[in-house]
């Protein structure tokens, strides 16, 4: 017996309770101090038969390559791959990193290695977005599954076993230059950009660090102007800027993800007085096995029994209130005590909340994932 239903929807309210002031530096990032990614090509070796075979032909070229630069000439037919894997190479490296700095560096399989468990990752450059070296990853990998099979096929797997990790594996050998003040004037970049934000962090500085201090240029940055003791100080600047304490804005949304039955409300939506009628259908979906028989004769003329299937569909309405009247909401809470006195199901919840806004009636931006 099949049985379809609708989603099943999980709502997570966030509740607002009394008024939270964030630290700035929470809330903003300093323009040009930022982190730069880097990416790199390797070969992974050490491997216990897991790695990429024959059909992988850049783990050849690779390892040949390899030799070749350690003096050893081999032939390509005498070259076997099982313990050897071609794979990508990424690390973030963050501002300010000095030249020794160590970077943690991620590890994963391109080519068909079957795990890259006990692999050592061989000195590998690891490249910027302008093509030159800023640091050289290598080291015994991490992983965080593993996989076992047997001869019979039976196999067994926990996690992704393709994708490693070397900790502190890379040393940065090439500094990158960060600039984030010119004559004691720095840009904060609002994370959630608003211009609710941007005019309170602006408000909030110039009352902690004294008036023209601060200036929202849009919704999404804020100019500073150091005074006139902090000039030439911008690390003590930006230390005092990020301690400042700042209520930021927020934006009544209603988040729903289709996929895993989940809706996340926030705590400005609001709920004006509606009527609503919600009513839900089920199919079920009934399968049985009949014998049919050769009627008459046919037994004597060679007629055999067979099996047929047979599908019976019912499809059962549920019986809805013809209206049920919600009062407003001012607050989340109120919205959620009036929803759950319409008495709606979990699955019909969502669809629920689209049609509110549809209808004017749901204060809130809803963003369906």
């Amino acid at each position: 017996m099949k049985l379809l239903t609708g989603l099943f929807v999980a709502l997570v309210l966030l509740l607002p309770g009394s008024a939270r002031a964030d630290k700035v530096r929470d809330l903003v990032d300093v323009v040009g101090a930022r982190e730069n990614q880097l990416l790199g090509y390797g070969v992974v070796t050490g491997l216990n038969g897991t790695g990429d075979d024959i059909s992988s032909p850049f783990a050849m070229q690779s390892l040949r390559a390899l030799l070749r630069r350690l003096g050893v000439q081999v032939d390509a037919r005498q070259i076997r791959l099982k313990n050897v894997a071609a794979v990508i190479v990424t690390a973030n490296i963050p501002a300010f990193a000095r030249n020794g700095s160590k970077l943690d560096v991620v590890v994963s399989s391109m080519g068909n290695s079957k795990s890259l468990r006990g692999g050592v990752l061989v000195q590998t450059p690891l490249r910027g977005a302008d093509r030159r070296t800023y640091a050289a990853a290598q080291g015994p990998l991490v992983l965080g599954g593993f996989s076992a099979s047997g001869s019979s096929g039976s196999s067994v797997q926990e996690n992704v076993t393709t994708t490693g990790r070397i900790p502190s594996g890379a040393i940065i050998e090439r500094e990158i230059k960060t600039v984030f003040a010119t004559d004691g004037r720095v840009t904060l970049a609002i994370r959630a950009p608003s211009f609710d934000t941007a005019m309170r962090v602006a408000e909030g500085l110039n009352k902690a660090m004294g008036e023209g201090t601060a200036r929202a240029v849009d919704g999404g940055s804020v100019e500073i102007k150091a005074p006139s003791e902090l000039k030439n100080k911008p690390v003590e600047l930006i230390s005092k800027l990020g301690d400042v304490d700042v209520e930021p804005g927020s934006v009544a949304r209603v988040v729903i993800n289709e996929r895993t039955g989940t809706i996340v409300a926030g705590g400005d939506v609001r709920l004006s007085p509606v009527a609503i009628a919600q009513g839900g259908i089920t199919i079920a979906v009934k399968e049985s096995k009949e014998v049919s028989q050769p009627n008459g004769g046919g037994f004597i003329n060679g007629g055999t029994t067979a099996t047929v299937q047979r599908t019976d569909i019912e499809t059962t309405e549920q019986k809805p209130p013809a209206l049920t009247y919600v009062n407003g909401a001012a607050s989340l809470a109120e919205v959620a005590q009036a929803l759950s006195t319409f008495g709606v199901t979990p699955r019909e919840l969502g669809s629920i909340l689209q049609a509110l806004k549809a209808a004017g009636a749901l204060r809130a931006e809803v963003i369906v994932q």
